[in-house]
């Protein structure tokens, strides 16, 4: 019966049984997001969102395994999207949160995790690159982030990437290695420290890191030892201002440039000597049947 049908889902500790068999279809997992960004400072606010199908008539959000919010959309249709917002950030409302949401009779699959961070909450840890902060594409370097007060975890994040913080446990300081670095591991860097996934310190000094092209170096994705996260800001680094500030993309159009200068002069001096033989060919010609007369 439509009126004692429940849904099924296993989320953290929370199982929903359904109490017929008959309806068997799934529907996808929605999409969860915070914004402006999954690492909020402490007493700042922050939206959580939730995106299904167009035909979603309800959304509930779960925070660690529990229920904690649910409602319906404003405007169902093709960006269906509710909002759950959380006016300041706390150790009580930074963890992980998933979401769901209801089409008719059905429940969704739970979506991905979502892990927000509360910042600002230990000591500003320090940052500091090795061998030094300008290094040739191949080379090696180690990112050391250290706090004066002992934790237990440190995490490092480069601007503007998109993927998860990279991780390292340690007491009062941590090394980062990287490499072999190419082009794609130009940018600025951060790093914070933490006593658990979810409350870190406040952020560190930006550490920027430059790579040198090497004639022949074609490797432009970083290996799979680098992993980062959304940057705290991410408008503080776009493609656009990255092909303005990357020199080697302007020696590679400088040097197209000349190429084609030098080609185009090339095709003029052809083209003179062309002409001059041309000319020359004509006049003797001239004077040839000029003899003959």
């Amino acid at each position: 019966m439509t009126s004692t049908f429940t849904a099924l889902l296993c989320l953290g500790a929370l199982c929903r049984t359904p109490a017929s068999d008959s309806l068997t279809e799934i529907l996808s997992k929605p999409i969860i997001w915070a914004k402006p960004n999954f690492m909020i400072p402490k007493g700042r606010p922050v939206k959580i969102l939730c995106q299904g199908i167009p035909e979603a008539t309800e959304y509930q959000l779960y925070f660690e395994g529990r229920l904690s919010a649910w409602q319906s959309p404003r405007q169902p249709g093709i960006r269906n999207i509710v909002s759950f917002p959380i006016s300041a950030m706390t150790l009580l409302t930074a963890g992980q949160y998933r979401c769901i949401y209801r089409s008719g009779e059905l429940w969704s699959n739970p979506s991905d995790p979502l892990d927000l961070v509360v910042t600002e909450m230990y000591d500003t840890p320090t940052l500091s690159v090795h061998p030094r902060p300008e290094v040739s594409s191949g080379d090696n370097v180690t990112f050391y982030c250290r706090l004066e007060t002992a934790t237990n975890m440190f995490f490092l994040l480069k601007e503007g990437r998109s993927s998860r913080p990279q991780p390292r446990y340690g007491n009062t300081q941590v090394g980062f290695p990287v490499g072999p670095v190419s082009t794609a591991h130009r940018g600025t860097y951060r790093c914070f420290g933490s006593y658990n996934n979810h409350a870190w310190s406040f952020p560190s000094e930006p550490v920027k890191l430059l790579v040198t092209e090497d004639a022949g170096d074609t490797s432009l994705a970083p290996t799979e030892h680098t992993s980062f996260s959304d940057s705290w800001d991410p408008h503080l680094l776009t493609t656009n201002t990255e092909v303005q500030q990357d020199p080697a993309l302007w020696n590679h159009t400088a040097q197209n440039l000349l190429r084609m200068g030098l080609a185009f002069l090339v095709l003029v001096v052809l083209g003179y000597l062309l002409t001059e033989g041309w000319n020359r060919a004509s006049s003797q010609e001239h004077r040839r049947r000029f003899r003959t007369q």
